[in-house]
């Protein structure tokens, strides 16, 4: 069935009553749900893009102790910002998140449609939408994967899209014509939550969904094989990371300010910063990590720390001695801070 036949649409008062009623009957108990704000709305749209709910709860919780209020966050460093985002992943959402609260602080009085919102840092066609409907009771669809999921399952759309954009683009007026103008943030959410705990991705529990009767995918016993995405092809990558204690102290790398990824943290020095080969050492650790499309394999190696070493550190700008007692102050990458703790407890001073 072709999107531009949209059966759903045909009974859209009966799927909103629906979804509503499943919605205010199994909708998880969140924080940002149970104590509603717009600055609590925003925080939780930036935390869960890219990461699952029970991940950022924690999250959640200790950043809203820190920075309970728009001025609170945009009155704080940055260093702080990042630290308490530390763990969570793709710290451009913290960075963009601090910029958007300081860029409110400065505005005569808040945005209130996806219009206004989207011209702030960070904020998408997306997170514009959810944040203007949810908070605000603005009458914007939103559409992500979630969406994107169930809308074409509802309507057996089986067409191929080359990536995420694509696909978005392709439902964006099915779920303006499904959207319950009168109650936009509920109906949003509701989407949303059926496509986190019932339409999933893989196995979806067509046999408690509430709107089953108007899915075209389910009909044919398919729902599975629907939407059609192609991605990106996973890029294999291995590389060698320098583990060197001295008096004390730990070796680290401070990635610059201008990288696409990680600007700021701290991560163990690749062993390329100090060496044109692999150093003669002793393996302690063999991890591996996702960063976006990349699979990485990263053998740690202790060195010795050599006179030639300190030269070099010292010449080097983005390598630093860090005191160990001073480790729980910077901000690491989650998976490194997890190996630096592992790797302190079982080393000691080279």
């Amino acid at each position: 069935m072709a999107s531009s036949d949209l059966n759903p649409l045909n009974k859209a008062v009966p799927f909103r009553r629906e979804l509503a009623a499943w919605f205010a009957r199994e909708q998880r108990k969140l924080p940002w749900r149970t104590q509603c704000s717009l600055y609590r709305t925003v925080v939780s749209e930036f935390m869960l893009q890219q990461t699952q709910v029970k991940t950022a709860l924690p999250y959640f919780d200790r950043w809203m102790r820190r920075f309970p209020d728009f001025d609170a966050l945009a009155a704080a460093p940055a260093e702080a910002v990042l630290k308490h985002w530390e763990g969570l992943g793709y710290y451009s959402r913290a960075r963009n998140l601090h910029r958007l609260a300081q860029a409110i602080a400065d505005l005569p009085e808040v945005p209130a449609t996806p219009e206004e919102w989207i011209k702030l840092p960070g904020i998408g066609p997306y997170t514009a939408a959810a944040i203007s409907s949810i908070a605000q009771g603005y009458p914007a669809a939103v559409v992500d994967g979630n969406v994107v999921r169930i809308l074409a399952r509802l309507t057996g759309d089986e067409r191929t899209f080359a990536g995420n954009a694509e696909a978005v683009k392709a439902f964006g007026d099915a779920a303006t014509a499904l959207l319950d103008a009168k109650h936009p943030g509920r109906h949003n959410e509701a989407m949303m939550e059926l496509g986190a705990t019932v339409c999933l991705k893989r196995s979806p529990l067509c046999t408690v969904c509430p709107v089953v009767r108007f899915c075209a995918a389910a009909a044919k016993g398919e729902p599975g094989s629907i939407p059609k995405i192609r991605r990106r092809a996973t890029e294999t990558v291995e590389t060698t990371r320098l583990w060197v204690r001295r008096d004390g102290k730990l070796l680290l790398h401070r990635i610059p300010e201008s990288a696409s990824q990680l600007a700021g943290q701290y991560e163990l020095p690749d062993c390329s910063l100090l060496a044109k080969r692999r150093p003669q050492g002793t393996v302690v650790g063999v991890k591996q990590r996702g960063i976006t499309h990349r699979r990485i394999t990263e053998t740690i190696l202790q060195v010795r720390c050599s006179p030639a070493m300190i030269r070099k550190v010292e010449a080097a700008g983005e390598l630093h001695w860090i005191e160990i007692e001073a480790l729980d102050g910077i901000t690491l990458s989650g998976p490194h801070r997890r190996w630096v703790r592992e790797l302190l407890e079982n080393t000691s001073d080279a």
